[in-house]
């Protein structure tokens, strides 16, 4: 199997387990289904798999659409947060206080 294209899928039947996982250790294939086929593409929370020629329908689906988007992380600091007060421009009255807790050091 190895000396031939790598396949878009592997369907392994049997019950031997060490055989099993010779099988899974030694192929490479784009995905892999043990003792079924149909159910195979019905899994949603596998990536669709594919290596080489077999991998051009991989960017389809959820797993797709993540592999080309760029995430864009958004922190927004609640008004209610303490945080203001740490922060320049002070206060007069915070002045004070980090002026008195400055010469404590």
């Amino acid at each position: 199997m190895n000396q031939r294209d790598r396949p878009l899928a592997l369907y392994w039947f049997g019950t031997n387990r060490a055989a099993r996982d010779q099988v899974l250790v030694g192929t490479i294939a784009g995905g892999v289904s043990v003792n079924d086929t149909l159910l195979h593409i019905a899994q949603e929370r596998l990536p669709f798999g594919g290596i080489g020629p077999s991998g051009q329908g991989h960017y389809h689906g959820e797993f797709g659409f993540r592999q080309f988007s760029k995430e864009k992380p958004v922190f927004v600091q609640s008004r209610f947060s303490g945080a203001g007060i740490i922060r320049p421009p002070y206060k007069r009255s915070i002045g004070r206080v980090l002026g008195w807790l400055s010469h404590l050091t």
